[in-house]
């Protein structure tokens, strides 16, 4: 990077910025609209559960023909499909938690990126000087986790965007 034509410009790295956020902001759609069906998924779960709650409370589940009924009426069996039905809805609610937080982790990551941007723009005219800072940005963000299919500064430079991604998670 030492010819003036294998510089970069700042403005090519404020674009990168803004273009990274772009991307981000476009996971946390996707993201969201799958929370969205998990949460609708969780509220018909929660609706069935009630109405069988209610149904069993009320006795409309139909009556049993004898003490020791073992088919649908069955109060053991009855008790073990409203604890997996428990479970299952916690599982559901534990990976919209997940989403939820990977989510606000991408939010805040593309938040950052537009900040580097304006940093960039404002206070630095040098794009070797630029680049750095992005480079220290990504490095201490760890950006190329976020980016699984796509390459950041901090990989092109370093050369080895797979031993980046898993010293990361060491």
């Amino acid at each position: 990077m030492t010819d003036d034509h294998d510089t970069i410009s700042v403005e090519e790295l404020v674009e990168y910025c803004q273009t990274q956020a772009g991307l981000l902001s476009g996971y946390v759609e996707t993201i969201g609209a799958e929370m969205d069906e998990l949460l609708d998924e969780i509220d018909d779960d929660i609706a069935k559960l009630r109405t069988r709650v209610a149904d069993h409370s009320s006795g409309t589940e139909g009556p049993t023909t004898s003490s020791t009924t073992t088919g649908p009426n069955d109060p053991q069996r009855n008790l073990e499909e409203f604890e997996e039905l428990e479970t299952e809805l916690e599982e559901k609610q534990a990976i919209a938690e997940a989403k939820r937080a990977r989510m606000a982790a991408y939010q805040d990551l593309a938040v950052a990126y537009i900040e580097v941007a304006e940093e960039l723009e404002s206070t630095i005219d040098d794009g070797r000087t630029a680049l750095d800072r992005i480079l220290n940005f990504e490095r201490d963000h760890d950006a190329p986790a976020y980016f699984d299919d796509r390459q950041t500064i901090l990989e092109a430079t370093t050369g080895s965007a797979e031993s980046l991604r898993s010293d990361s998670h060491r």
